[in-house]
């Protein structure tokens, strides 16, 4: 059985999530916050399994929640449930430790699905979120290489003979060792 708590400020989003997740036999809804500071403290004396979070709360936002919950080290998984779909409040609550970003508009399979991923350990992003994140990943400078690594640009300002001692120098030689063999004065 997997425990959820409902965290949203409005009542009849909480009713309509309750009903979804009550139709499922291996879901329990354990309970229902209105805010972030009450989301803590349920999860402190409830310890969910999975919480469904709000971002925009007033007072403690579900951003804060899941940072609170993160660091005060519960087994909570946080799954970000929002209308909004910005990039600012996916990165914000990847940061703050959530293990997924769901839009409200998501269907009730989906949603359910996405528990049940959660709960498993593993991660869950809105398919809106997840095409800007590898558009915006795959526009942006991969790793380095090793002709563009910041080392290899000093490698190449040396000379020959300086690459020839800072080799010996990186085989852990001592400076007679590197004059010997390179037939040089210590």
């Amino acid at each position: 059985m997997i425990s959820v708590l409902l965290v949203d400020d409005h009542p009849f989003i909480r009713m309509g999530f309750r009903l979804v997740l009550d139709a499922e036999d291996d879901l329990e809804v354990v309970g229902e916050a209105a805010d972030g500071t009450t989301a803590v403290s349920m999860c402190s004396a409830l310890r969910p399994d999975v919480v469904l979070m709000d971002v925009r709360m007033p007072g403690h936002d579900g951003i804060e929640a899941t940072r609170d919950i993160v660091a005060a080290g519960l087994p909570c998984k946080v799954l970000i449930l929002t209308t909004f779909d910005l990039d600012d409040y996916v990165y914000a609550g990847l940061r703050a430790g959530a293990s997924g970003f769901l839009l409200k508009d998501t269907q009730p399979a989906s949603l359910v699905a996405a528990i049940h991923t959660i709960a498993a350990g593993d991660a869950v992003l809105a398919p809106t979120a997840t095409t800007r994140l590898v558009r915006q990943f795959a526009a942006s400078p991969g790793p380095q290489t090793p002709s563009s690594h910041p080392a290899a640009h000093v490698r190449q300002a040396l000379t020959g003979r300086e690459q020839d001692v800072f080799s010996h120098i990186a085989a852990g030689m001592s400076n007679s060792e590197i004059a010997a063999s390179l037939f040089l004065s210590e």
